[in-house]
């Protein structure tokens, strides 16, 4: 695959990975909660899961559901109904009526959140049914540009996201969020959430 290409590829996901989403949110709640390396865990997470979403392409399986209406309505429900899970989570603890804020979560969590919340994201769905396969032009290696195309996309999704968490960890060991800060971003991340997914199940 030719250099161009992978530059037009990343050109054109990079808006997509930058424009406010579940991922994006989610490291940010994680981040704010948590510190840093809560963040990071997140996005090692939703880097995982987009690995999923990798091979599936690679492996020709992505066509398939894509080709299936019924599994891929099915598939996106599984996702808005997770998207309203982490909603309500963080509602709940902006609210003060749990304790599954950031802070306490375990490492092991945040990275099996994060996954399911790249896995389950319908406009993760989107890029690898829908976009990567209109930079695959040589159909003798589909597979290989596949996964080619999938790294760059997951490469720039680490970068962002872990960029993202530096940041905003740096603004919470500054003392620039306090509880109450946590509690509106938490909250107002929930609200985003809900919104979105219901967007989704609307629109889609």
């Amino acid at each position: 695959m030719e250099p161009q290409m992978i530059l037009l590829f990343t050109l054109t996901v990079l808006p997509l990975i930058c424009t406010p989403g579940p991922d994006m949110i989610f490291v940010t709640s994680q981040a704010l909660s948590g510190g840093t390396a809560a963040g990071l865990r997140a996005t090692f997470g939703i880097c995982l899961g987009y690995g999923v979403h990798s091979g599936l392409v690679a492996a020709g399986l992505a066509a398939i559901i894509a080709a299936s209406p019924i599994l891929f309505e099915a598939l996106r429900w599984v996702g808005i109904l997770y998207l309203l899970y982490l909603a309500s989570t963080l509602i709940r603890s902006a609210l003060g009526h749990t304790k599954a804020g950031a802070a306490t979560v375990t490492s092991a969590r945040q990275i099996r959140r994060g996954f399911l919340t790249s896995v389950l994201n319908p406009k993760g769905m989107m890029i690898y049914f829908a976009i990567l396969p209109q930079f695959i032009i040589d159909r003798a290696s589909v597979a290989w540009h596949a996964v080619l195309l999938s790294l760059v996309f997951i490469a720039w999704c680490g970068i962002v996201y872990a960029a993202l968490s530096l940041m905003l960890g740096r603004i919470r060991t500054l003392g620039a969020i306090d509880n109450r800060g946590r509690r509106i971003v938490e909250g107002s991340g929930g609200g985003l959430l809900m919104i979105a997914a219901a967007a989704m199940a609307v629109l889609g």
